[in-house]
């Protein structure tokens, strides 16, 4: 008899011993900005994996190693001690249905709760549709008291616009809050339109003045010039391209 596929599985590698941790969660996104920002943070902490999430709502596909070796794609959850304990969630993708965004919130709300979280911390972009070079976070809250704590931070609250939060990043505020649970959502400006390590740098930067943490941002700085310098080279191309047609335009005038 043929075993019975899981919606979605948890795989536990530890079940390490937390004080009231606060989740961060770091799922792709509008220019991956909060993947990249907790992928950073795991990174200059030194936080340990802990779990692993399947879905069977995740894209139908295997990921292929730089050694040939494939996997399925995944979402993972490190843990961190330290003055203030930490759980962050990134991985390879969101869920594709929305049915499949709210089961996986649930199972990362789950997962939060048995180790006793009360903070939710969601890291995304908030999308421009044109290119920022100077990005500034915007933010909303569960309640009011973070609202007013994010703005000493310099956080933008586009209270006056409305607008709704979509993924995971809005799901773990709103289910959570349902749960007991206290949150904020940061996203950094971005065009929407690349992977923005620009952008992922400002909200990381935030993010750890608010938690109290240290640590270096200059690898996102360099990557953040490295774009720079590819994008400016795509423009150099463009204006070329632009200036040849122009010519040619101008010289076919001359031809009748």
């Amino acid at each position: 008899m043929a075993k019975k596929i899981e919606d979605i599985k948890v795989l536990y590698l530890e079940k390490p011993q937390l004080k009231d941790p606060i989740l961060i969660e770091g799922l792709p996104g509008i220019g991956n900005v909060g993947k990249i920002a907790a992928e950073h943070i795991i990174e200059e902490i030194k936080a340990k994996k802990f779990a692993e999430i399947y879905s069977t709502d995740f894209p139908p596909q295997v990921i292929i190693g730089s050694d040939g070796v494939v996997r399925l794609v995944k979402n993972e959850l490190f843990y961190w001690k330290g003055e203030k304990d930490l759980i962050i969630v990134t991985g390879d993708y969101q869920a594709l249905s929305p049915r499949g965004q709210y089961l996986l919130a649930e199972k990362i709300l789950d997962v939060a709760e048995s180790f006793g979280v009360k903070m939710i911390f969601t890291l995304g972009g908030y999308g421009l549709g044109v290119e920022v070079e100077h990005p500034k976070v915007t933010g909303a809250a569960t309640d009011i008291e973070i609202v007013e704590e994010l703005k000493k931070y310099g956080v933008v609250v586009k209270d006056e616009e409305g607008g709704g939060i979509v993924g995971a990043s809005g799901l773990l505020l709103g289910l959570g809050k349902m749960r007991g649970m206290r949150g904020a959502c940061l996203m950094g400006e971005t065009s929407g339109y690349i992977v923005d390590p620009n952008s992922a740098r400002e909200v990381a930067n935030v993010l750890t003045k608010i938690l109290g943490l240290k640590i270096s941002l200059s690898s996102l700085d360099k990557k953040a010039e490295e774009l720079r310098k590819i994008t400016e080279r795509i423009k150099s191309i463009e204006r070329a391209m632009i200036e040849k047609e122009r010519s040619e335009r101008e010289d076919l005038r001359y031809i009748g």
